[in-house]
């Protein structure tokens, strides 16, 4: 079974698409990260080069989240092990 991750892992590295896998962990992982009350008020919609877009109910949310945004970043890459995510745009 180790050999088949390893033999996946590596695969997934030659094709150079581990990048855009961890970025799009990122869209699935944002519930479980931010927990049921931000999760509640938004929804982790896409990421364009590093940027992870995050759609919110309202503009009072929105700017609480930007002040939260380093810490949110920091959380978001060191669940995904990687540094995949460089910033979030609130939509």
């Amino acid at each position: 079974m180790k050999r088949l991750k390893k033999a996946i892992e590596e695969a997934v590295d030659v094709a150079g698409i581990k990048s855009a896998l961890d970025q799009e962990t990122a869209i699935t992982l944002w519930s479980v990260i931010v927990g049921d009350v931000v999760s509640g008020v938004t929804k982790a919609e896409n990421v364009e080069s590093g940027t992870l877009v995050v759609k919110v109910k309202t503009a009072v949310w929105r700017q609480e989240l930007h002040m939260q945004k380093e810490e949110m970043i920091k959380k978001i890459n060191k669940k995904i092990g990687t540094k995949a995510i460089r910033d979030i745009r609130f939509v």
